[in-house]
């Protein structure tokens, strides 16, 4: 079993697709201050629940230069919820995300950087090493702490300090896997 990504480790580099069919370069140097990339899906009560934090965090981020990818690597064939057609529908039937949604349909990038739940939230430097990785805040329960330990996160790493609390237990469904 791969151990994952762990801290000051650098995130391999993939491509993958968008909703849109566009690519993005998932891992490895990012040229801006720092990546959020997060493992979601379609059918998770936990990743439904911290959705809209993510996505209010990666518009809010995007004016700091942080770029915010989300990905869902489950098997489509065992849960068509989560398939590509799926995500597609799901961006346009609620108006459009500010972040790209990623298909890892190999599951390639979520095996290399070692996701087990959606959501699985990892952020990296500028330098493609990993300076977080976990859960977006401590509750998927309540709004109200807005991904508070990504935030935080984030805003050590715009400051230049070191991540104060760099990991936290990933919480959420199990990575559906082929």
């Amino acid at each position: 079993m791969n151990r994952g990504l762990r801290i000051g480790d650098v995130a391999p580099a993939y491509t993958l697709p968008d909703t849109n069919g566009d690519e993005h370069g998932v891992g490895g140097a990012s040229g801006g201050p720092a990546t959020v990339v997060y493992f979601t899906c379609n059918h998770c009560p936990y990743a439904l629940a911290w959705n809209d934090r993510l996505l209010r965090a990666g518009e809010e981020y995007a004016e700091e230069g942080v770029r915010f990818l989300a990905v869902n690597p489950n098997d489509a064939e065992r849960y068509p919820l989560d398939s590509y057609e799926a995500m597609i529908e799901r961006v346009r039937n609620e108006g459009g995300w500010p972040i790209p949604y990623l298909r890892d349909e190999t599951q390639v990038v979520a095996r290399a950087w070692g996701a087990r739940t959606t959501p699985d939230v990892f952020v990296h430097d500028r330098d493609g090493r990993v300076v977080y990785r976990g859960a977006p805040d401590a509750d998927h329960m309540d709004d109200s702490l807005n991904a508070r330990w990504l935030r935080d996160a984030l805003d050590d790493v715009l400051s230049d300090r070191e991540v104060a609390r760099p990991q936290t237990e990933p919480v959420g469904c199990s990575i559906k896997w082929k």
